[in-house]
């Protein structure tokens, strides 16, 4: 449940409650639908939503503004598309998440066969779902997206996990997925025939952060090795089922799977998997990544088939008076006979176009203004969470503040030659990661109305976590520290050095070794504002009184937006 932050006042004042309405969720692994779902979906944001749709750094739909009366009938209408809401929040497996670039169509095509198998082993058992939302009035069962289910939890148990799991696919060269984001990271491992062999398994990360609390922090999966195609669902379900049973359990904020890794040492937490498993990882194969942000534009795969990347800035899907996107998408997917596939940079595919088509959907991108990707490198890489006015637990804005913030950036961008250059810049509404903005180049997350705290120093791969650089800073300071570090950049950069890795070596700031260093040696120590407080409080796992940004749902239950690190 969430309500409209931008009307609170105005309602309070006229002795009104909040505009309560609630934000749903689709699980859709790999991010990959038919044009047919699109369709539904659209109309599901039309008729029974607030007319938009947020494309996630999740991969899959999420809808905001449907009112309490129009719940049901939404849920029904997912379900009637062949999809579900199932496991995309609550204390489970979430959405699989599976590198979208299709280069590579029947190599892509394996790796997307082991994310639906994932996501199909580790989904939640319960019919309780499908009787709250699919049974109709006379009580008999609507239409169901799979086969009902068990009335138990074979794998869950009765309570569940101790908190959110993740899960993502990335097919190197591309980490597209931030891979080293989640519980769980999988790195595709292509074999000597060109199909694939396996994955390297990665484990423990997450980015979920809280102000002023330095025992929580973001951290990056380790690895644990390599797994062969056919056992990497089992492999996931034990590392999962380790998570259950050792996680903690008293202290939401120390109940992810980077703290259990943490306590338990990297090496003997693999070993409890590998007791359970009756397996033993083998050694990581080798692999490389050379970016995590999307490929626009038109590509063919060696099937011949085409696919095109469009830019959906921070992944709002909505009609304007001068651009009429939803408009566009929902005429192509009248036409187009290949799929839509969500990426993790909340951008679009449109994807398996054949030649013959092409003219046809060329005309219509053309006629929607969806054609257009000349934009500047750093507009194309950044990526904000939806914060205000829909998310309960934003302190800043960031959807709607960050398209402005780069405007005012890329004066300097294009004046010192940097216009096709990439850094990738990320803006979060609060601490809880939702854009994965630990992991970015340089990041600003949200502190209070208008203030941030700005970070440097991330790995453009989104193999390293960057750090503190200023607290509580407004646009002003923001610009007075960008725009010359920006041309600074452009002047001394060794070739084809990175900004995050340029930041470290000029000494702007530390490189952030792992995980528990993350708040060491920062360029400026953040105001720890009733610290003695905070801290007795998170010991005793109390912070009712203190904002609650890795958990779900803030005390008045609103759901917190979708992306990298709550959703």
């Amino acid at each position: 449940m969430q309500d409209d932050r931008d009307l609170r006042d105005e309602r309070k004042a006229q002795g009104l409650e909040p505009a309560y309405a609630f934000m749903i969720r689709c699980r859709l692994n790999g991010g990959v639908a038919t044009p047919d779902q699109w369709l539904r979906m659209d109309a599901v944001s039309t008729d029974l939503g607030n007319e938009t749709m947020k494309l996630t750094t999740r991969q899959t739909f999420q809808f905001h503004g449907v009112v309490k009366g129009k719940l049901r009938p939404a849920m029904q209408a997912i379900n009637k598309a062949m999809m579900t809401t199932i496991a995309a929040c609550g204390d489970v497996n979430r959405n699989v998440m599976c590198s979208p670039l299709p280069d590579q169509s029947q190599y892509h095509a394996d790796v997307y066969a082991v994310s639906c198998k994932i996501s199909d082993h580790l989904l939640p058992s319960t019919t309780a779902y499908h009787e709250i939302w699919l049974k109709d009035d006379d009580g008999t069962k609507t239409q169901v997206a799979g086969d009902a289910v068990q009335d138990y939890e074979p794998l869950y148990g009765p309570t569940y996990l101790p908190r959110k799991f993740k899960i993502s696919i990335a097919i190197p060269p591309h980490n597209d997925t931030d891979v080293y984001a989640h519980d769980i990271g999988l790195i595709a491992i292509k074999g000597s025939n060109g199909r694939l062999e396996g994955f390297n398994v990665l484990a423990g990360g997450g980015m979920g952060v809280t102000h002023n609390m330095k025992k929580t922090y973001p951290r990056t999966g380790s690895m644990l090795g390599f797994v062969p195609t056919e056992y990497t669902h089992i492999a996931c379900e034990k590392i999962m089922l380790v998570q259950r049973d050792h996680g903690d359990r008293k202290n939401r904020k120390h109940a992810r799977l980077k703290y259990t890794i943490d306590d338990m040492g990297v090496d003997v937490f693999r070993s409890k998997v590998e007791d359970i498993w009756d397996q033993k990882f083998q050694e990581a194969r080798p692999f490389h990544f050379d970016s995590n942000i999307d490929t626009f534009g038109w590509q063919k795969d060696e099937n011949g088939k085409n696919h095109f990347t469009m830019f959906i800035e921070n992944g709002r899907i909505e009609d304007t008076a001068d651009f009429p996107m939803k408009t566009g998408l929902r005429e192509i997917a009248k036409v187009h006979k290949g799929d839509f596939r969500l990426t993790p940079n909340q951008h679009l595919v449109l994807g398996a176009v054949p030649d013959e088509e092409m003219p046809q959907i060329k005309e219509m991108l053309a006629k929607y203004k969806l054609d257009n990707t000349n934009f500047s490198a750093l507009r194309l890489s950044s990526s904000a969470c939806v914060a205000f006015p829909t998310c309960g637990l934003a302190m800043a804005e960031s959807e709607r503040y960050l398209p402005e913030l780069i405007t005012k950036l890329e004066g300097v961008v294009e004046e010192n030659g940097m216009r096709q250059d990439s850094i990738v810049m990320r803006m979060t509404g609060c601490p809880n990661g939702c854009a994965r903005p630990w992991l970015a180049e340089v990041a600003f997350v949200g502190k209070a109305y208008g203030a941030y705290n700005m970070y440097l120093g991330g790995g453009y791969h989104g193999q390293r976590l960057n750090k503190l650089f200023r607290a509580s800073i407004k646009e002003e300071e923001i610009l007075e520290i960008m725009k010359p570090l920006l041309k600074r950049y452009a002047l001394e950069r060794n070739e084809g050095e990175r900004f995050g890795d340029f930041c470290i070596r000029i000494g702007m700031i530390k490189p952030t070794v792992d995980g528990k260093t993350f708040h060491d040696d920062t360029a400026e120590v953040e105001e720890d504002q009733d610290s003695e407080a905070v801290l007795e409080a998170l010991e005793a796992d109390d912070t009712s009184d203190f904002p609650t940004v890795e958990d779900d749902v803030a005390s008045s239950g609103a759901m917190l937006s979708d992306a990298g690190g709550s959703e």
